[in-house]
Parts: C-alpha cells; sequence; structure tokens
C-alpha cells in the first residue's frame, strides 16, 4: 500500500504515461512521412517539367554537351552518329527498290543487282538497329523525302528506261555513300560505328560492281554537278536520233 501510495503522489500514473507516450510515438511517425514524402513530391515535379518525349540515353553512354558522348564502346562523334542514321535510310528506300528490279527487270543483270541490293541491306539493317540501340542514337522509320521521290521515280518509269533509271540512281547513291564510308572508318572513334562503317563499306562496293556489270551506267552523268531533270527543250529536228544516255540528268544528292 505505502509503495502504491508513493507511485501515485510521486508522478503521474502508469496508465497516464502510457497513454502520453504513444501520442508521442504516433507524433514522430506523422512527421516522419511528412518528410518522406515532400522530396518525392519535388522529384515528381520536376519529372513532369522534362520535356515529352525526351529519351533516356542507354545505360553507360553520356552526353558530354559538346556533341561528343562518352559510351563504352569509345567516343560517339556528331559525325559517327550521322553516319549510322544515313546507314538506316539507305536500306528504308534501296530494300523497296530492289525487291522492285527483282520483279520487274527484264535484264538477267539488273534482277541480280536487285537481290543484292536487299541481301545487303537486310543483314545492313539488322546491323544497323543493334548499333543504334547500344549507342542511343535515335534511327529513322521512313525513307526522306528525296528517297520517296526516287522510288516514285522508279515505279512511273516503264521498260528499258526503268532499268536504266534504277542502275543509275542506285549506283549515284552508292557511289557518294563510299566517299562518307572511307571518313568514318579512318576517324572514328567508335568500335562499333568502325564495325558498321566496314560491313558497309564491303556491301557498297559489292552492290556497286554488280549495278555496273549490268553495262547501263551512264559514267559521265555520275559528276556532283548533275542537274535535276530539267523541262523539255525545243523540238528535234524530224528524224533526229535520241539523245545518248549521258544527257540524261537523274540527281542524287
Amino acid at each position: 500500500m505505502l509503495s502504491l501510495r508513493r507511485r501515485s503522489t510521486g508522478g503521474l500514473s502508469a496508465a497516464t504515461r502510457y497513454t502520453i507516450g504513444s501520442g508521442l510515438v504516433i507524433t514522430a511517425l506523422v512527421v516522419t512521412l511528412v518528410a518522406l514524402l515532400i522530396p518525392v513530391s519535388k522529384f515528381g515535379d520536376r519529372a513532369a517539367a522534362a520535356p515529352a518525349g525526351s529519351a533516356a540515353l542507354p545505360a553507360g553512354v553520356e552526353d558530354d554537351g559538346a556533341g561528343t558522348m562518352s559510351t563504352a564502346y569509345g567516343p560517339l562523334s556528331a559525325v559517327d552518329r550521322d553516319f549510322v542514321r544515313k546507314v538506316r535510310l539507305a536500306g528504308l528506300w534501296e530494300l523497296p527498290a530492289g525487291r522492285q528490279a527483282q520483279q520487274r527487270g527484264t535484264r538477267p543483270a539488273v534482277r541480280t543487282a536487285g537481290q543484292h541490293l536487299v541481301e545487303g541491306h537486310t543483314e545492313l539493317d539488322r546491323q544497323v538497329l543493334q548499333v543504334g540501340q547500344a549507342l542511343g542514337v535515335d534511327l529513322p522509320d521512313r525513307p526522306s523525302a528525296q528517297q520517296q521521290a526516287w522510288l516514285d521515280q522508279l515505279t512511273a518509269a516503264q521498260g528499258p528506261e526503268y532499268e536504266r533509271l534504277f542502275v543509275q540512281l542506285l549506283r549515284r547513291a552508292h557511289g557518294k555513300v563510299f566517299a562518307l564510308l572511307a571518313q568514318v572508318r579512318a576517324q572514328t572513334r567508335n568500335s562499333m560505328v568502325r564495325s558498321l562503317a566496314t560491313s558497309a563499306n564491303t556491301t557498297v562496293l559489292d552492290h556497286i560492281t554488280v549495278l555496273e556489270e549490268s553495262g547501263l551506267v551512264d559514267f559521265d552523268s555520275l559528276s556532283d554537278a548533275t542537274p535535276a531533270p530539267s523541262s523539255p527543250g525545243p523540238a528535234r529536228p524530224q528524224g533526229a536520233s535520241s539523245p545518248p544516255m549521258s544527257d540524261r540528268r537523274y540527281e542524287v544528292k
């Protein structure tokens, strides 16, 4: 009895102390929860403010802000990225052009050239998609407006004119890419881009060879200064022969 009396008179009762202690615990938990939610809310606001459509770079790829990215395969320059995109673009119009030549070509050499285009760009397309994904390079999914115009020209052409146009357009395009390949292969410090350039070099040289073997290449009109198709000139005198192939202009850039 004496002990109980001293406890009750010397301080708060056990029940009261329990109630106060429970309240303090609950208050501490509430404060902790609020502290945790505030940074999450701020982070969400920053994420919402990020530009729409901005894609995160793959792991190991860092942008130095000066045009060159650091990757696990070596530095990736702006020229490297442009080259990877151009390999993809080449396949987007040369694959359908090759399939069309296989179906519409009357000369065996033209059908063979079409087959080489299909086989070569099918493999290059597989490789460039892997490179783009590994290096974080956004790749196009449709031909450029100019490339689509070339496909439209081929679709509209008929007979022998179709075969000459097919060979000339494709030979000119491959010749221009060949020069870019040499530059990238010699200068890139990225091993994946170097491997892609090596594969593309082999493929492009093969395509140039089979196109030339058709006998339809007009080498005089392959210069960079070749203008776009001009408007019809004055009527030729009756009985005059058609202009030679070197006078026909096909613009390829």
